[in-house]
């Protein structure tokens, strides 16, 4: 079987039909990579660094000579492990046809390589042009992109993740920004989850998701640029902001309450930890109130002052079009947005 060489309009487009495989080394890969991709790395990275050196001090026949000896030892497991990949994917997905997509970082000698052995072998095999930096060039022009957007918003506590979710069930086209992230946006942001995604993987899940939606009205929370240690690209970013953002208006009681339920199992270093990175902007004494109520117990109190800061600093030099709600719902509050949405 001959290899197929895809431009990245083609790859992305099908790629999620077969098995992306990625041939770049292990740090390459957990920096960074196409979303669902598995990782047969070539080369180790204390390979890659070898051959990389001599290709660029001496040359690409004394890379290849350094290169194959370590791409011989790899051959049988390497078709071991897409054997075992094609097995599960084909039961997974009733079917007796697979096609493997490789790549590696400018679709170069290592895909090339691996593409060679898997089509020796006999599997159908594709090669993407350019490799993982023509995706990362693709995945940088999806934010320039004009979506329709409809975001919904309201005060911290509101309930908004959960709102979307619902939206979600209902079959509705949703992206969780803050799950994308893996981080809830505030200072508290990160308690309870897992480690957040490089810059780079953040922006390639997205670019994954925009892409699926792109023919429809996404649904999605109003964020500021900055969530955790990640950064909403620009250009989304003021789209976002310029979009209709639909407010749910929950009384503070209510808010409060949801809070609570959601942080109050939480350890209280955290808890501390986390008031204390936004100490300048709370104050000292609301920022020694707050802590001193962490350690007595009290979260309700401590949330209370908390709660109130950061009512304080949401924007509201935006256009909103607000939604009265009686208290934090998110199946009610899911039926209210529709509803305004819709009419």
């Amino acid at each position: 079987m001959a290899i197929q060489k895809l431009t990245i309009e083609d790859y992305v487009a099908v790629a999620h039909t077969g098995i992306v495989i990625d041939v770049r080394s292990p740090d390459e890969f957990a920096h960074a990579h196409i979303p669902n991709a598995l990782s047969l790395p070539l080369f180790n990275n204390e390979e890659r660094a070898l051959v990389g050196t001599t290709y660029k001090q001496k040359s690409r026949e004394q890379a290849i000579k350094v290169g194959l000896p370590l791409f011989g030892n790899k051959m049988l497991p390497m078709v071991e492990s897409v054997e075992i990949w094609v097995d599960a994917f084909q039961k997974k997905n009733k079917t007796n046809s697979t096609t493997i997509y490789v790549h590696c970082w400018r679709g170069g000698m290592r895909s090339a390589a691996v593409a060679w052995l898997l089509d020796l072998y006999g599997f159908k095999v594709c090669q993407l042009i350019g490799g993982y930096k023509a995706y990362r060039n693709w995945v940088l022009a999806q934010f320039t992109k004009n979506y329709t957007l409809k975001v919904v918003g309201g005060y911290t506590g509101s309930g908004k993740t959960e709102i979307l979710q619902e939206l979600k069930k209902q079959d509705q086209p949703v992206i969780d920004l803050e799950g994308l992230a893996s981080h809830k946006g505030s200072s508290f942001g990160a308690i309870g989850q897992e480690k957040q995604p490089s810059q780079e993987m953040f922006e390639n899940k997205l670019a994954t998701e925009l892409f699926a939606l792109s023919d429809k009205t996404i649904l999605i929370e109003d964020e500021s640029q900055r969530i955790g240690t990640v950064m909403l690209p620009t250009p989304f970013f003021k789209l976002l902001r310029s979009s209709d953002c639909y407010f749910i208006k929950i009384p503070f009681e209510s808010r409060l309450d949801f809070i609570v339920q959601g942080y109050g199992g939480f350890k209280a270093e955290d808890l501390i930890a986390a008031t204390y990175r936004i100490q300048k902007r709370l104050g000292g004494l609301e920022t020694k109130n707050a802590i001193n109520y962490i350690l007595e117990k009290d979260i309700k109190a401590a949330f209370q002052i908390l709660l109130s800061y950061y009512d304080k600093w949401y924007e509201k030099d935006r256009k909103l079009i607000p939604i009265e709600a009686n208290k934090v719902d998110p199946i009610e509050n899911a039926k209210l947005i529709q509803s305004c949405i819709n009419s």
